[in-house]
C-alpha cells in the first residue's frame, strides 16, 4: 500500500502541490459541514456527509488532467468542488435540480444515487475515447458496496477485454450503509479482484492525499496507454451514512487502525507543519473565505424555480398516452392554484 506521510520526510514533498490539497480539503470539509447544517434545518430533504474521505477524493481529482471525465456518484462532492465544480451547482442538485445551473464546462458527467450503474458508463465513456483517440481518462468514483453489485464485475470485465483508459476508484471506508466490508467479500481486498479481469490494481492510503495523488496520476497515465486500472483508497465514513442514518447502532470504530480513523485534514496540517511546509494560519485563513464562498452559492442556489413540465420532459423520447394525460392534468391543477410550490417565496 502506497504512503507517504510517515515514509517521507516533509522536506522531500512538493511544498506547493501540499498546500494546494491542503486548501481544497479545507475547503470540501467546510462545504460539508454547512450541507449538514442546511439539510437539518429542512433547506434540503437529504445529505450523505463525506467528512473523513477529504484527502482521498481531494488527492485523486487532483491527479487528474484537465481533459480527463469524472464519472462520480452520491458522495463525490469534494471530488466535484476540487475538480473545480462550483459549490451552487451541487446544492442546486442536493434540491432536487439536476442540471448544472452554472453551465461549467467541467467534464464531470452527473452524480450517480444508484449503486456502480455509473461503472458501465464509464467504460462505455473510455471506449469511446479510444475510439476518437482524444487521449482522455475517465476516472469512475465509487463506495465499496459498489463492489458487490453486478455492474462492478460487468464493467470491469468489459474494461479489461476493451482496453478502456479507465481508472475504477473505490472509496473504501469499510462500510456499506451498515454492512461491514467482511460480509460482502471474502477477498483480502478489493484490489486484487482486479487480476479476475487482467486489469491493474494499486492500493493506497486514503487519508494520505498526496499518496492518493500519487497513486491516481500513475494510475491515470496507464488507463490512457491501455491498461485500465481499479484503485483502493482505504480511508473512513466519519459521519453517518445519509442524513437519515444512526451509524452508532451498527459502526465499531475500534475495529480500525488509529491512521484510517484520524481526522485526515488535522493528520495532513500536523505533517505538513512538522516540516515547515506551511504558514501555521493557512487552515483558518481558508475557512473563513470558504464561509463567504458558501454563503454566496447557498443565496444562488435558492435563486432556481422549478417548472412542473420538468417531470415529464426527459422520461421518453416521445411521449406515451399516460404520460401526455398526467402533464395535462398538472397544468388543470396548476391553473387553479397560484404559485403553488412557493418558488415566489423560496428565499424566506
Amino acid at each position: 500500500m502506497h504512503r507517504v506521510i510517515g515514509e517521507r520526510a516533509p522536506s522531500g514533498i512538493d511544498g506547493e502541490l501540499a498546500r494546494s490539497l491542503l486548501r481544497s480539503m479545507v475547503r470540501a470539509r467546510v462545504f460539508d459541514e454547512r450541507a449538514v447544517s442546511l439539510q437539518r434545518r429542512g433547506w434540503m430533504s437529504g445529505y450523505p456527509p463525506f467528512e473523513g474521505a477529504e484527502a482521498s477524493q481531494v488527492g485523486a481529482a487532483t491527479a487528474m488532467a484537465d481533459e480527463d471525465v469524472l464519472v462520480p456518484t452520491y458522495r463525490s462532492n469534494a471530488m466535484q468542488l476540487a475538480r473545480g465544480v462550483p459549490m451552487a451547482d451541487i446544492l442546486r442538485f442536493r434540491r432536487g435540480f439536476p442540471e448544472y445551473g452554472s453551465g461549467h464546462d467541467v467534464p464531470v458527467f452527473p452524480q450517480s444515487i444508484t449503486i456502480a450503474t455509473g461503472i458501465p458508463q464509464a467504460v462505455g465513456i473510455g471506449m469511446a475515447a479510444t475510439h476518437r483517440d482524444t487521449g482522455e481518462a475517465v476516472l469512475c468514483y465509487f463506495g465499496d458496496g459498489a463492489t458487490s453489485e453486478g455492474d462492478f464485475h460487468e464493467g470491469l470485465n468489459v474494461a479489461g477485454v476493451f482496453d478502456a483508459p479507465v481508472v475504477f476508484f473505490c472509496e473504501n471506508n469499510g462500510w456499506a450503509i451498515s454492512t461491514p466490508e467482511p460480509r460482502q467479500t471474502a477477498s483480502g481486498t478489493i484490489t486484487q479482484k482486479a487480476d479476475a479481469y487482467g486489469i491493474g490494481r494499486k492500493r493506497v492510503d486514503g487519508n494520505d492525499p498526496i499518496a492518493v495523488y500519487e497513486t491516481v496520476r500513475e494510475a491515470l497515465s496507464a488507463a490512457r496507454a491501455g491498461l485500465p486500472v481499479l484503485v483502493e483508497s482505504l480511508t473512513h465514513r466519519r459521519g453517518p451514512h445519509t442524513t437519515s442514518d444512526d451509524p452508532s447502532r451498527y459502526r465499531d470504530r475500534a475495529s480500525f487502525p488509529e491512521w484510517r480513523t484520524a481526522d485526515p485534514i488535522e493528520r495532513f496540517e500536523a505533517y505538513l507543519l512538522s516540516g515547515d511546509v506551511l504558514d501555521a494560519d493557512l487552515v483558518q485563513s481558508v475557512r473563513a473565505a470558504v464561509e463567504d464562498e458558501l454563503d454566496a452559492a447557498v443565496q444562488e442556489a435558492e435563486r432556481a424555480t422549478r417548472d412542473p413540465e420538468d417531470l415529464f420532459e426527459w422520461a421518453y423520447a416521445e411521449a406515451t398516452p399516460a404520460l401526455d394525460r398526467q402533464r395535462e392534468a398538472i397544468r388543470e391543477w396548476l391553473d387553479r392554484h397560484d404559485d403553488p410550490y412557493g418558488n415566489e417565496n423560496q428565499n424566506e
